[in-house]
């Protein structure tokens, strides 16, 4: 029996949840949690952590799962460290179903740093109105610029304000286009955007709007994970599990 685990919290594994329920197999949606209302799916959904390697084995073998897939951010390095560990430790199947990176097109202006330590270290100098797409969890390291006016964007409401001394926050949902985020980088005034290099087309419109303004890009880069396969379409994921399963793995 098929039994799948997909680690969530990115659209592509709310479309691999829902494909996965239309052919009845049995599968579980985690969240980490930080997101308060997550959309509704038609699978069973777990919310929090697991407790690092240990308990994420735990958690594989007590339930029985077959499968890992490991659906999560990019930029999450360490829960995907952790999945192929504990895959590995548990002897289960481990797949990541990713997006590519972006790459800068004609009338981008980008500027490609490694981490975040390197985007706010990039911000020195005389104050700029900055939009930071980067969610919650790193708005608070550029306080260390605090000579800037920032915009921020969250999904939730934050239950305390960001300690930036000069910001502007909007709460909303995507899906973002190209006409509605074009829209708010000129009504703010925007000078520059900050952002991860997320990849696939669900929050791309920010670069659209970037480049359909001329505005400069603060691009940061992917962080390393461990080999492991990788694959980008809901339809390889499938394929995958089929096949797996068939060879009893």
């Amino acid at each position: 029996m098929t039994r799948v685990l997909i680690l969530g919290g990115t659209t592509e594994a709310s479309a691999l949840a829902a494909a996965l329920a239309e052919r009845e197999i049995d599968t579980v949606l985690s969240y980490a949690g930080r997101v308060a209302s997550p959309r509704s799916q038609p699978v069973p959904v777990r919310v929090g952590g697991f407790g690092g390697i240990a308990g994420l084995e735990r958690y594989l073998r007590e339930t029985a799962v077959t499968h890992l897939v490991d659906a999560t951010h990019p930029f999450a390095a360490t829960m995907s460290a952790h999945a192929i560990a504990a895959a590995k430790a548990a002897g289960i199947a481990l797949a990541a179903l990713t997006r590519a990176p972006w790459a800068p097109r004609g009338g981008d202006r980008w500027h490609q740093v490694p981490d975040l330590a390197a985007a706010v270290a990039s911000l020195e100098g005389p104050p700029r109105r900055v939009m930071l797409a980067l969610g919650r969890m790193h708005v608070e390291a550029f306080a260390a610029q605090p000579q800037h006016r920032y915009l921020l964007r969250f999904v939730d409401a934050p239950t305390e304000a960001p300690s930036l001394p000069h910001h502007d926050l909007v709460i909303d949902r995507g899906p973002f286009t190209p006409a509605r985020d074009t829209d708010l980088l000129r009504t703010h005034r925007i000078d520059l955007l900050v952002c991860k290099n997320a990849g696939g087309s669900g929050a791309s419109a920010k670069l659209e709007a970037a480049r359909e303004l001329g505005l400069a890009v603060t691009m940061i880069d992917r962080p390393a994970i461990p080999p492991r396969r990788a694959l980008e379409r809901v339809e390889q994921v499938l394929d995958w599990l089929a096949h797996s399963a068939h060879r009893g793995v």
